[in-house]
């Protein structure tokens, strides 16, 4: 059973968004490199700039460190949103790449970055 195109279309526009605010989130402590691998957009983390004195350097190491974490996380959401507009784009969305059978309604709206169905899911995941 093949996506329906209402369910197609809310989920596309709730991807677009998405996509914009992984991008805002991530431009508030990062800068764009350029395109990397798959011409992927690139981020590298900024080092805060609290002052000089030694609680605020202890302060922007800290800052710093949150934030190499958060940007790896947010990275890795955003290159499955982008994924999923792809698969959208090139009429793949909604289809297993393993077992290349429909994936649930229910996990598309559960998870709209989904790219495998539930039981192939399973077990890759054991």
């Amino acid at each position: 059973m093949k996506l329906n195109k209402r369910l197609m279309q809310e989920t596309k526009t709730e991807l677009l968004k998405e996509e914009v605010r992984l991008k805002e989130e991530l431009a508030n402590f990062t800068v764009i490199l350029g395109a990397g691998k798959k011409n992927m957009t690139s981020y590298a983390t900024t080092f805060p700039d609290f002052g000089d004195k030694s609680g605020e350097n202890a302060s922007e190491v800290a800052s710093f460190n949150n934030n190499v974490s958060l940007k790896s996380l947010l990275e890795a959401e955003l290159k499955d949103v982008e994924g999923a507009l792809k698969r959208i784009a090139n009429g793949t969305y909604g289809i297993c790449k393993y077992c290349h059978k429909p994936i649930e309604e229910q996990r598309i709206k559960a998870r709209p970055t989904s790219s495998s169905c539930v039981v192939c899911k399973k077990s890759f995941s054991k």
